[in-house]
């Protein structure tokens, strides 16, 4: 800023001026430009065309998963769709073999199975199978591709889930039939730890109150600290 000589007080003062004006201007055009208005992005990835809406959960800042090797709590709480709109429920833990995860009311677990189902429908159910830290992912495509093929035919969604409770899917077969549709899937917990799961949704009244929470379920797999 160039700076003013004249050595009259009159100059002095015209000077003090302009240097309040000028810094007034800078810091309001500053502070606009600290905060620009917001862009909202969406981005839009495959996902399974099911008959299951996408699953949606919300739990409390307080509900995070807990730090490798500290104790998990108890309960926690999940948002889950209903007539009313999505409502908090709250989903208690239980322990497998090697792992626990949340379930709701509604929902029993054989831990020696890995098997968790509809108390109401045991046909409604899914498979938790851990996975030895070195699997061949193509073995298993193979396998999974295999099993679903007797079922109906075999789609491949692997990879990003948008609005899933599971995220991503390193593997995601799924074939539907007349009797409804079955999943094969191969999820990473955030600790690092792989499952295989095999979902079966067959057709019917309890297939929707079972997609959704079986799904949110899944995501709270968590490997026992070691």
């Amino acid at each position: 800023m160039k700076k003013w000589r004249n050595p009259t007080r009159a100059a002095a003062i015209l000077s003090c001026f302009l240097i309040l004006a000028a810094c007034s201007g800078q810091n309001g055009g500053n502070a606009e430009s600290e905060n620009p208005a917001a862009s909202p992005s969406d981005s839009t990835v495959n996902t399974p065309d099911t008959a299951n809406p996408p699953a949606s959960s919300s739990p409390d800042e307080s509900d995070a998963p807990s730090p490798e090797g500290s104790k998990r709590p108890d309960t926690r709480s999940f948002d889950l769709f209903t007539k009313d709109g999505y409502q908090p429920n709250e989903a208690k833990l239980q322990q497998g073999t090697g792992y626990s995860l949340y379930i709701f009311d509604g929902f029993t677990f054989d831990a020696a199975a890995g098997r968790l189902s509809l108390v109401s429908d045991s046909n409604y159910n899914v498979i938790i199978e851990p996975l030895p830290s070195e699997y061949s992912l193509e073995s298993l495509r193979k396998q999974g591709d295999e099993e679903l093929a007797k079922f109906g035919e075999v789609q491949d969604y692997s990879g990003e889930l948008v609005e899933h409770p599971l995220g991503y899917a390193e593997l995601y077969l799924q074939a539907s039939g007349a009797e409804g549709i079955k999943d094969y899937m191969i999820w990473k917990s955030q600790s690092g730890k792989s499952y295989l799961f095999r979902l079966s949704n067959p057709k019917g009244e309890a297939a929707a109150q079972f997609a959704e929470p079986v799904q949110i379920s899944l995501s709270t797999v968590e490997a026992d600290p070691s």
